[in-house]
């Protein structure tokens, strides 16, 4: 079952719309990773039967109400970007070691790590299907798009350059590896529902705004949730070695009092009880609120992108997505 995003549509008949057409998209997303062997439907099902808030398919069925929301490319494109997501999901696991996602086990803990890159290149073929149906310019913008995944997922392996401003860094990798499928999200919304140049222009710049907004909004529940809340293990990041914008400004700080909190963040932490000093310590430094802060400043650029669409129903619900990205708790 899934947890929506944006359930709270204030014009009620637009929710309900959205809503049928969200349910069409589960339906074709469970088609989708049906395959002909039962191990692989299993694997390929592990992390779409077990929820989600499909941000994706949200943005992408609420862009298509500027124009046309019925033609049927539209719920086909909004299963393309969410099986892209939920393999990039799989792959992400298996790098971070990550051992739950969506209060489940994950497929690499669940059976080993072999089988959970698969089951993701598994998804990302029927992605690959999928599109191919929609025309060579959505097979182009899908390609284009695993591109800028790839290379953000790269980015954030090796860390930034001599020289390069660690924040900086982080935000582009978050650009990347979040905002480039949310922006294609938004652009195929628009698209398929037949808007204009304009208005397709405008959600991809507000898929890939908001996309990074949600990230970092998404490293906070990580840090400041307790375990079942987000159904992932709170600090995974922290354990890893792998520094989201709270970790990074803290290292950025010269106080003195942050010595102890700077020593742990500047390694993987895989013992227990330091992991725990750890998230204690940065759950109460002043970092999370301006973490939280940028956040906020990447949902008002959002939200001025979209003054351009016509006022209504839609262009609220956009905009309360803005307010939703940063202010949600799981």
């Amino acid at each position: 079952m899934t947890s929506r995003a944006g359930t709270g549509i204030r014009d009620s008949l637009l929710r309900e719309e959205v809503s049928r057409q969200l349910d069409l998209v589960e339906e074709l997303l469970r088609d989708a990773v049906q395959g002909e062997d039962e191990f692989v439907t299993a694997a390929a099902r592990h992390l779409a039967d077990a929820g989600g808030k499909r941000f994706r398919p949200l943005l992408t069925v609420l862009a298509a109400y500027l124009g046309q929301p019925d033609a049927p490319e539209v719920s086909i494109a909004a299963v393309v970007v969410e099986l892209t997501h939920l393999a990039t999901l799989y792959h992400d696991d298996v790098m971070d070691e990550a051992t739950r996602r969506r209060g489940t086990d994950s497929a690499n803990a669940r059976w080993d790590n072999s089988v959970a890159i698969l089951a993701g290149d598994y998804l990302f073929a029927r992605a690959s299907d999928l599109v191919a149906g929609l025309g060579p310019e959505a097979v182009r913008i899908q390609a284009r798009t695993f591109q800028r995944l790839v290379t953000g997922q790269i980015r954030e392996t090796i860390g930034s350059a001599d020289g390069e401003d660690p924040v900086e860094h982080h935000l582009d990798v978050l650009a990347d590896k979040t905002g480039s499928l949310i922006a294609t999200a938004g652009r195929f919304g628009a698209m398929f529902g037949g808007c204009n140049p304009e208005v397709i222009s405008t959600m991809e710049s507000f898929g890939e705004q908001i996309g990074v907004a949600f990230q970092l909004a998404d490293d906070l529940v990580d840090i400041g949730d307790q375990p079942g809340v987000t159904g992932k293990t709170p600090g995974t990041d922290l354990r890893e070695g792998v520094l989201t914008m709270p970790a990074l400004l803290v290292l950025r700080s010269d106080q003195p009092g942050d010595a102890r909190l700077r020593e742990l963040l500047s390694r993987p932490i895989p013992d227990d009880e330091e992991h725990a000093e750890a998230l204690e310590l940065l759950r109460a430094h002043a970092a999370v609120a301006q973490a939280r802060d940028i956040a906020r400043g990447w949902a008002d650029d959002a939200r001025r992108t979209l003054e351009p669409l016509p006022s209504g129903p839609v262009r609220q619900a956009l905009v309360d997505l803005c307010d939703y990205v940063v202010t949600r708790s799981g």
